[in-house]
């Protein structure tokens, strides 16, 4: 193969790369791919919020946060009190959003039948038929939800995918942005670290 067409080749298959990178589909599964190998993992430390020494929010400083689930159900988290909540905040836009749903799937799949855990994802646009398309599309399995209130800076004040994560006592556990694999076991063990409590 003379160098010429070599170059040529090399230019389409970086063109080729760049193109799949840019289409957001591919983008998704490409994420998802690197999830896999152990890139994007979720780095969930106890926050100083949730050590007995350094209580930062008051007590209920959260109570007033509600949600809009798919049936059209308010669930307040005040209410969830005495369980362990995993809240992911999302778009259906969000390549990375979308790249990490699978990997939460898993994690809700876990734990839907703990009566000690609730999961809230909430697509922060309000869009419900994009957000069930989507949900429908890839075959997952998770609770839908939807702002029905302002969201705590404390909670989203950056990019999404943000998630966090509150104790039993409804204060804030751990936080994270960013796409992460929350199918690993460091995430189930964090989870029932809390359970436990």
């Amino acid at each position: 193969m003379s160098p010429k067409t070599k170059k040529i080749i090399g230019n389409v298959v970086f063109v080729l790369l760049i193109g799949l990178l840019i289409w957001p589909t591919s983008r998704s599964y490409f994420q998802q791919f690197l999830m896999k190998l152990g890139f994007f993992k979720a780095k969930l430390e106890l926050n100083s919020a949730s050590k007995e020494s350094d209580r930062v929010a008051p007590v209920g400083a959260f109570n007033h946060v509600s949600f809009i689930n798919s049936l059209g159900e308010t669930v307040n988290v005040a209410d969830l009190k005495g369980k362990v909540v995993f809240i992911n905040f999302w778009a259906t836009w969000c390549s990375p959003c979308r790249a990490e749903m699978p990997s939460i799937n898993v994690l809700y799949e876990r734990y839907k039948d703990n009566p000690n855990m609730v999961f809230l994802i909430v697509e922060i646009e309000g869009d419900k038929a994009k957000a069930e398309a989507f949900v429908k599309e890839r075959q997952l399995t998770l609770p839908i939800s939807f702002p029905n209130s302002d969201i705590p800076k404390e909670w989203l004040s950056g990019p999404i995918p943000s998630t966090v994560i509150l104790d039993k006592a409804g204060k804030l556990a751990t936080r994270h942005e960013g796409m992460a694999d929350y199918s690993s076991p460091d995430v189930d063990k964090f989870i029932q670290d809390l359970i436990n409590k």
